[in-house]
């Protein structure tokens, strides 16, 4: 197959399977080597957290480019568009890249077909090369990875990585690397490399000893947050470690953790950066979809938390501006059928005014998919668009909206603000 289109590619990524039989990387590892492995021929960063993998990429990726290095960003899910998963210097890669990138891929799987007839790669996995691939053929200086799911069999895992780093382990895709949180900790330290460092955030203590003994096993230096380096929330973001103090302009604590493992991992570089270039990079950071505030008063904020422990955060801090603001909570959110939902929702206040919605995806629930208490308490509405446009009416100047629940909603969110901001001017 040749490809002359960027939508025919990424029609045809979303029409592979989504799972091999097996979860091991013996595909992956087959093509990225018939593709000269493209992989080793650049310095990575690989993060891994059940949350914070998304902002503290960015961060780091900010950071590098701050210091003068070619830098690729892989990340996961994407809130405008496709392209946006693999980025260059904080550029999306072009159609033109991208189909060229898939037609080398494409060669090379029908020459494995020759003797391997059914081989094929996974939605992930297609994805993943694409990314090494453009990375190598762009010459980065570095790539700053983050892993789809977990750590130790993630398609992303075929990397010796400059450093490592495990940002959060908490509950969300049990069904695939849990149960327990313990399975869930032992899959992400299997992103650690031997002789190569790893930067820890906010680990349960019942499962940091899992991490660490893997670390001790690898022979790999453990920077953590609470004891190596530290951030806290007053006037600004007060970021210190045993060399450096430095201050960032306020943001949620939890933006604070990812930006302070962030600048650890950088540091771990030795890349010359002065303080105010380390400040200035960070505070210019925007994560899309990641506690984005579209206007202050009524505050709007849109986060993608859709597992306990991103919502629980997000509704922290919501509460936290609400004791300031004395003013109303509205949520909108929209959820995908897989995640704990009944969790989720256990985590508002009764005082929360929630409503639910959809889009037009196939693993968003609708109405009869959630929870019969969740359907009999809160207002269901079909059509996100007019439903947020009424909420936002109501709100008045010290009420707060959240959009949760999943980017997806976010992205549409975002990018229909962003036609109605154009059409005004």
């Amino acid at each position: 197959m040749t490809f002359t289109n960027a939508q025919d590619v990424i029609k045809y990524l979303y029409s592979l399977p989504k799972l091999h039989e097996k979860a091991d990387l013996t595909y992956i590892k087959t093509i990225l080597a018939m593709l000269g492995n493209p992989q080793d021929q650049i310095k990575t960063i690989h993060v891994t957290g059940t949350n914070g993998k998304g902002s503290t990429s960015y961060y780091l990726s900010n950071l590098l480019q701050k210091a003068g290095q070619r830098t690729g960003l892989f990340v996961s899910p994407y809130v405008f568009e496709f392209n946006e998963r693999i980025q260059l210097n904080g550029q999306n890669i072009s159609n033109q890249n991208l189909i060229g990138v898939a037609n080398k891929i494409e060669s090379v799987l029908k020459r494995i077909r020759k003797t391997k007839p059914t081989f094929s790669l996974v939605t992930f996995e297609y994805e993943v090369v694409l990314a090494f691939l453009y990375f190598a053929q762009e010459k980065c200086d570095y790539a700053v990875i983050e892993v789809g799911i977990g750590g130790e069999h993630d398609k992303t895992n075929v990397i010796t990585p400059e450093v490592s780093v495990i940002t959060t382990v908490g509950l969300d895709h049990e069904q695939v690397i849990g149960p327990t949180l313990a399975d869930i900790a032992r899959e992400k330290s299997g992103i650690i490399k031997e002789n190569r460092p790893v930067v820890l955030g906010n680990i349960p203590k019942e499962v940091l000893p899992i991490i660490q003994q893997k670390a001790q096993k690898e022979n790999a230096l453990v920077k953590k947050l609470g004891s190596d380096f530290n951030i806290l929330l007053q006037e600004n973001l007060e970021y210190q470690d045993q060399f450096q103090n430095l201050s960032f302009l306020p943001r949620p604590l939890v933006e604070g953790y990812d930006i302070a493992i962030a600048v650890q991992a950088f540091n771990l570089l030795n890349l010359s950066l002065s303080a105010s270039e380390i400040e200035d990079a960070i505070n210019q950071t925007t994560v899309p979809g990641r506690y984005q505030i579209l206007q202050n008063n009524p505050l709007i904020v849109l986060d993608g938390a859709h597992n306990i422990q991103a919502m629980q955060n997000l509704l922290n801090f919501a509460h936290f501006k609400q004791e300031k603001k004395q003013g109303k909570i509205r949520v909108l959110i929209m959820m995908m059928k897989d995640k704990d939902i009944e969790q989720v929702f256990k985590l508002f206040k009764a005082a929360d005014e929630v409503h639910l919605t959809t889009i037009d995806y196939p693993r968003a629930a609708k109405k009869e998919d959630y929870p019969l208490w969740i359907q009999k308490r809160y207002q269901y509405h079909a059509d996100w668009r007019t439903s947020y446009q009424d909420l936002k009416q109501k709100s008045q100047t010290n009420d707060i909206l959240l959009v949760t629940g999943s980017f997806y909603l976010v992205g549409d969110i975002l990018q229909m603000e962003i036609k109605n901001a154009r059409s005004r001017h």
